[in-house]
């Protein structure tokens, strides 16, 4: 008995015991199939997929190695998808949420402060209360800033001391306290209190403990003595190297101003994405508040205080965009050369599938079932890996970085609701790719490949 008779007797007992459903993959039937039971129903061509997919037969088969290289293409593929998108998106939130930690979201200051030095706002409870009330606003602050010279023996250098009271949020330079604590600070009293950053302490070769001086001058020269009670380190040189924390009382004592005075309002959102909204909610009660109390006020976001920085993170998305691009060519590539290798291989199969009647569309189910098996496996090898190597980053953030040039000390990783749509579209347009070369069934010829071996 020759190998055609062996398939056909077989694929008979096969289609007895999984009868398809309202269609036949056999439009010309033998007499022995037209009177099989029609109670149980299944599809033939993911089922004669399945089996040869799960074969043991034939380990030694041309298309293994394809197989096997497919597979472990989608699967690194997907690897380094995954890892770039929780990459990217850690980076990004890392430094957004440090870059937010130092203005908050949203800032209202007085238009006039730019033109001949600082103006107050006057940032009443009440109207702190109404801003509080704007969707999505956890928080509205009063903060007092003012440039100065840090000096201790022969070392100084240029830093902005920054008030705030005992109201004011400080959980994320509590996150960054390198050394020493987070300094109390208050509205009604000095505490003689400051937080220097650790690469300004660097600097000033100070420590914890030590006292400095810093020098202010406007029309003439003032000068305060603090200690120095904590370090921060956010990495984000651009702010470590100017920002210092004190009491907003001793500001407001320095510029002479009342206690409804200050620099500046910072509101707090806590969701993001409605950024924009909130601005406009601000704008309108802001500009009630400037006619009444005859200021001139603007508003910006955290993205307009901030256009390079955040410019340059939107340079990432793209560059994201490139590698899924370039890893999803890469394993298409490796998926279609196996596919066309296994229809090579397979050709002989095929010539009796046409021989016994069946349809040119069902065959090409089956070897497009057949690729989705070996995309499936490839894809959960790949989500198991990278899942790994990313949660090892995350617990114990073994590979580090330079912190000088990437504001942070090690690769960030952030867990993304985008993995799950990542992996379904993975998953479509690597089948999506393989609809083309499945046509090459259709030229084969059931008279030759039958005598093919």
């Amino acid at each position: 008995m020759n190998f055609g008779n062996r398939f056909a007797i077989n694929l008979q007992i096969m289609i007895k015991k999984h009868q398809t459903c309202g269609k036949d993959i056999f439009p010309y039937k033998l007499f022995a199939l037209s009177s099989l039971p029609q109670n149980r129903c299944m599809n033939l061509e993911l089922f004669i997929a399945r089996r040869l997919f799960t074969t043991r037969k034939g380990e030694k088969r041309i298309s293994k190695p394809a197989v096997l290289i497919a597979q472990w293409g989608v699967a690194i593929g997907l690897l380094v998808m995954i890892v770039s998108v929780c990459i990217v998106v850690g980076f990004k939130h890392q430094v957004r949420e440090k870059i937010i930690g130092f203005g908050q979201h949203i800032q209202v200051r007085n238009y006039e402060s730019t033109a001949r030095g600082e103006v107050p706002v006057t940032a009443t409870d009440t109207l702190l209360g109404t801003l509080e009330k704007i969707p999505m606003a956890s928080n509205a602050q009063r903060y007092v800033q003012k440039p100065g010279l840090i000096a201790v023996g022969d070392e100084f250098d240029g830093i902005i001391l920054k008030g705030v009271g005992d109201g004011y949020d400080l959980s994320f330079f509590a996150d960054y306290i390198k050394d020493g604590e987070l300094p109390t600070f208050s509205d009604t009293a000095s505490s003689g209190s400051i937080l220097l950053s650790k690469s300004v302490a660097d600097r000033m070769k100070v420590s914890v403990g030590d006292k400095v001086n810093i020098y202010f001058v406007h029309n003439n020269v003032k000068a305060r003595r603090f200690t120095v009670k904590g370090l921060y380190e956010t990495h984000l040189s651009e702010m470590d190297n100017l920002i210092a924390l004190t009491d907003i009382y001793t500001i407001r004592r320095l510029n002479g101003w009342e206690d409804n005075k200050c620099t500046g309002i910072e509101i707090t959102l806590s969701d993001y994405d409605f950024l924009e909204q909130a601005r406009d909610s601000v704008i309108g009660i802001m500009d009630a508040e400037a006619s009444h109390n005859y200021e001139k006020l603007y508003v910006q976001t955290v993205e307009e205080m901030n256009p390079a920085l955040f410019a340059w993170l939107d340079i990432l998305d793209g560059t994201v965009w490139v590698i899924l691009v370039l890893v999803l060519g890469v394993a298409g590539f490796t998926m279609i050369s196996g596919l066309l290798i296994l229809i090579l291989e397979k050709s002989n199969l095929i010539g009796i599938l046409k021989a016994l009647g069946s349809q040119d569309v069902s065959i090409r189910k089956i070897f497009l079932y057949y690729a989705m098996f070996i995309i499936g496996r490839g894809m959960l090898w790949g989500n198991a890996i990278a899942l790994s190597l990313c949660l090892l980053q995350y617990k114990y953030g073994i590979v580090k970085l330079d912190a000088e040039m990437y504001y942070m000390d090690r690769v960030p990783i952030e867990f993304s609701w985008w993995l799950i749509p990542l992996n379904i579209a993975m998953f479509i347009l690597s089948v999506a790719m393989l609809v083309l070369p499945s046509m090459l069934i259709s030229r084969i010829e059931p008279t030759k490949a039958i005598r093919f071996e």
